[in-house]
């Protein structure tokens, strides 16, 4: 299993070597980032200024060579970049150093922020979020599946079908203005919610964040409804398929009780392709939930992304990008190692 980890790992460490690849080819450069720091009334001098901080009067190839310095881990600094750039990490070395370090995804064209500061700060946010909205695809999913397995040809399995169709029809953006305009627009009285608002309210002159759960069930519904639909009818299918294996033929004739049968055993041994599911859709929920926080005004690297293409600020789009793809990565390992645990066939093999 370790030598499988570290075989997983490589590659994954290939995936993010392409995905730094074209996010530089797609987006450095692009435009005059010298105008879009300093705005369009700047001197020649200062824009020429600009220019070499950001590598720009470099050749193409150098400029690529001192960015994925910037990005990896490991990278080779002057002292005086050190300082410049205010990396921290752990460095060796005399005025030329070896540094272990985050990566550093440089700064924003618009608030002059680390970039890499300004996704930590909205990550939470797209964290609960996905995990919210995974949950409730994740208990509702399994539990709509296992019983219009078990009830098949009833009007429950029927219902859940009908449902599940349609939610995997319904794009998630599209969805998100339905359920904000009718849940938290027309029913708002009733209901308590609200169209548009982060998970936190934030008091200006204390500084203080205070919680606010209740914003957080309209966007989880909203992406929690296409996951849910797939976990249905996976589960579904996985369960018909293991309901007519041997060995629950067998439970039953030892006497075990209906729902010590479809929980203990069959579940089990269905739920491979819902950790799939679940896994692969907790990656597309943190990497493809823009549309849905910035239709909700959920302050989330959806919101900062869709924020920064807007004012150009390709660096926080270049950032946000790279940090998507990680998780991407990251989960679909941990995900590897979820079948093993679940299903000993995986760990033989």
């Amino acid at each position: 299993m370790f030598r499988y980890l570290i075989r997983k790992t490589f590659y994954g460490l290939l995936v993010m070597g392409g995905v730094v690849v074209l996010v530089f080819l797609l987006f450095q450069g692009f435009g005059d980032p010298s105008r879009l720091v300093i705005g369009q009334r700047a001197d020649a001098a200062t824009q020429e200024n600009i220019r070499k901080e950001l590598y720009l009067d470099q050749p193409r190839w150098k400029q690529f060579v001192y960015y994925l310095n910037d990005v990896s881990p490991l990278s080779i600094y002057t002292k005086e970049a050190i300082g410049q750039k205010r990396i921290h990490g752990l460095s060796i070395g005399g005025e030329t150093r070896f540094v272990l370090k985050l990566p550093y995804l440089r700064r924003s064209y618009q608030s002059k922020k680390e970039v890499w500061s300004v996704l930590m700060e909205a990550l939470p946010g797209t964290l609960l979020l996905a995990a919210a909205a995974m949950a409730i695809a994740v208990f509702f999913g399994i539990l709509l599946g296992v019983l219009a397995a078990v009830k098949k040809g009833s009007w429950l399995d029927s219902s859940s079908i009908f449902a599940s169709i349609v939610g995997i029809s319904a794009p998630s953006f599209f969805m998100g203005i339905v359920i904000a305009y009718v849940f938290g627009f027309l029913l708002s009285q009733y209901t308590g919610l609200h169209m548009a608002g982060s998970w936190f309210d934030l008091d200006e002159q204390t500084g203080r964040k205070t919680l606010t759960m209740s914003r957080l069930i309209l966007p989880a519904v909203t992406l929690g409804i296409r996951p849910l639909a797939i976990i249905t009818q996976l589960t579904r299918s996985a369960m018909l398929d293991t309901l007519q294996q041997d060995f629950i033929r067998t439970a039953y004739a030892k006497g075990l009780s209906v729902r010590k049968v479809v929980w203990k055993h069959a579940m089990r041994n269905a739920l491979n392709p819902v950790v799939t599911a679940v896994t692969g859709w907790f990656a597309e929920l943190l990497a493809g939930a823009f549309f849905v926080e910035y239709i909700f005004g959920w302050r989330g690297i959806g919101k900062i992304t869709v924020d920064a293409l807007e004012k150009l600020d390709f660096p926080v789009v270049m950032g946000s990008v790279l940090v998507s793809s990680a998780f991407f990565i990251l989960i679909n390992i941990l995900a590897d190692l979820l079948y093993g645990w679940i299903d000993p066939r995986v760990r033989l093999s």
